[in-house]
């Protein structure tokens, strides 16, 4: 387990399987061993309905009950499921209680829903995305691939420097100890001080890229991939916009949705650029909009509020540094 910190925040904040369950996550109920759901609707029992503001398309039963989400040029489909609960008791009492699913389309949602896709996918109890960044949270335990390398676990923010600070650069390959091919022909080796860790932007990096099959690139390339730092996420990466940086604080978070990436002006010594990032889990049982992010004085991904409350409401730093929304 990672050791933590007892300094005050540092506002310079730098940019597979639902069968290990975690022991800082309550899942309710027991999902490993839930067998499949039958389906209320089929193909031809579906209704969609278009809506807007992000475009989308609603899909619910016959009945009118609401089944799943897509929206026009994002990947990530939010779904109904099994209702489960996540929390990190180490660093906060409240917890988030959701039955929404998050699963990613293999190419951006262009207007007509793939009800095969959706019949599995209504099904699968294997660790959504939601799940999927609980696998990297302080006491997670370790899960290898195939080939014995270590894609999961609990991770740190960044190598210790000599001020007791941890610093920034550690991308989802860093945290691997393996090498990664860009498609440019670019490859990038880890950085050994790096084996593990995660900062802002490679946690998200491995949350929808390495795990979900997002294309990744290093620099942007007009949205068609996830880049590497988070003011580049949130300017120009994959997926739509569902709440523009006007430079300050959103007066509404109605468009947000579970999965969507959050980002943040937390630091006072860059001007307004766009300087942290997370994900957006759900309302949590304090009735706050909750997020997870790697940040250096928790040293890696959390979802407590060591070194600020990670919600999206209110006046503490996170809060008042939200600045955007992104569904990749």
């Amino acid at each position: 387990m990672r050791a933590f910190k007892s300094f005050e925040p540092n506002r310079a904040v730098g940019a597979a399987c639902m069968a290990t369950l975690l022991a800082a996550v309550i899942w309710t109920p027991a999902l490993a061993a839930k067998p499949a759901r039958s389906l209320s609707g089929s193909a031809s029992g579906y209704v969609m309905q278009r809506q807007s503001g992000p475009s989308r398309t609603v899909v619910s039963t016959g009945a009118g009950t609401w089944v799943a989400t897509f929206t026009d040029g994002a990947r990530t489909v939010a779904l109904a499921g099994p209702k489960r609960t996540f929390g990190e008791p180490t660093t906060t009492s409240a917890t988030v209680t959701t039955s929404v699913w998050v699963r990613l389309l293999a190419t951006p949602f262009t207007g007509s829903v793939n009800t095969t896709w959706l019949d599995h996918a209504r099904v699968d109890t294997s660790a959504d995305v939601l799940a999927t960044a609980m696998q990297y949270i302080a006491g997670a335990p370790t899960i290898s691939n195939s080939t014995g390398v270590r894609i999961a676990g609990d991770a740190d923010y960044g190598p210790l420097q000599a001020d007791g600070s941890r610093s920034a650069g550690a991308d989802f390959n860093d945290f691997l100890g393996v090498s990664w091919n860009y498609a440019s022909g670019t490859v990038d080796a880890p950085e050994a001080s790096e084996l593990g860790a995660l900062d802002c932007s490679g946690f998200m990096r491995m949350l929808f890229g390495y795990r979900g099959g997002v294309p990744l690139v290093l620099t942007p390339d007009g949205g068609k991939s996830l880049p590497r730092h988070s003011w580049e996420i949130a300017e120009s990466g994959p997926g739509v916009v569902v709440i523009p940086n006007s430079g300050a604080q959103p007066s509404s978070r109605a468009a947000l949705q579970a999965g969507d990436i959050v980002a943040f002006d937390a630091s006072t010594t860059d001007g307004t650029r766009i300087d942290h990032v997370g994900m957006f889990l759900g309302r949590d049982s304090a009735g706050h909009d909750r997020f997870i992010s790697s940040r250096i004085t928790a040293n890696g991904p959390t979802l407590g509020d060591l070194g600020g409350r990670s919600s999206l409401d209110g006046t503490g730093l996170y809060a008042l540094s939200f600045r955007s929304a992104r569904r990749v």
